[in-house]
């Protein structure tokens, strides 16, 4: 029986997998470790379901009848940036890991995985922590290696204080840290001049910052310009 300090303490996990056996598999393995608050077979149900329930782990497969995976956490990501996802998949090929990663998943383990494995890879990405499965890191390390622009034109960070920005704030960092004025950042993002702002303020209180010029350098530690 679980009680109410150990329910605080664990994650609440949406499952995304168009199998409903699988799904039912997973549950069991989790256990008590953790509270399912939600399951999806496809990826628009996923998106809304993710929207109103607001998880801490999305547990997800990247292969799914209206899309991949991918697109479930592109939908979230920006709106949602306090949920974090986790790929579960048969699938090891470089480019779905590379794929989901880019997207901006927080790991990804192989349907190989055993039941205390995936309960502990949960509980870590809850935690904050990237996570994969041993041969897959090697395609993720390669992979950022050989472009360490993802689409998006941001550096991956596995970064605590980077990860505390949303999507749209990592893009206006990235854009102030080069020197752009505020309208030319709303510009180039088409949002209005009092909405980079806005994001503005919230990277530097996130990264407790107190000036753009404290901004660029800790933009350019990173490696980020």
């Amino acid at each position: 029986m679980v009680n109410a300090e150990q329910d605080r303490e664990r994650p609440r996990v949406f499952l995304v997998d168009d199998h409903g056996l699988f799904r039912a598999g997973v549950r069991t393995e989790l256990g008590v470790a953790v509270e399912v608050v939600g399951e999806a077979d496809d990826v628009e149900p996923a998106v809304e379901l993710i929207s109103e329930r607001e998880p801490d782990v999305v547990l997800l497969d990247v292969h799914l009848p209206g899309g991949g995976g991918q697109r479930v956490v592109e939908a979230v990501r920006d709106r949602h940036p306090g949920v974090r996802f986790l790929a579960l998949s048969v699938s090891d090929a470089p480019e779905d890991v590379i794929a989901v990663i880019r997207a901006g998943a927080r790991g990804y383990v192989t349907k190989t995985i055993s039941g205390p494995e995936l309960v502990d890879a949960v509980q870590r990405v809850a935690a904050g922590d990237a996570v994969f499965s041993p041969r897959l890191a090697g395609f993720v390390l390669d992979a950022f290696a050989a472009d360490p622009g993802v689409t998006t034109g941001l550096v991956p960070s596995f970064d605590p204080e980077l990860d505390q920005l949303t999507q749209r704030e990592r893009e206006v960092l990235r854009l102030i840290a080069r020197g752009y004025a505020y309208k030319e950042v709303a510009g180039e993002l088409s949002i209005s001049v009092k909405t980079v702002e806005s994001h503005v303020s919230a990277v530097l209180r996130k990264l407790q910052l107190s000036s753009r010029h404290q901004l660029t350098r800790w933009a350019s530690e990173r490696r980020l310009l």
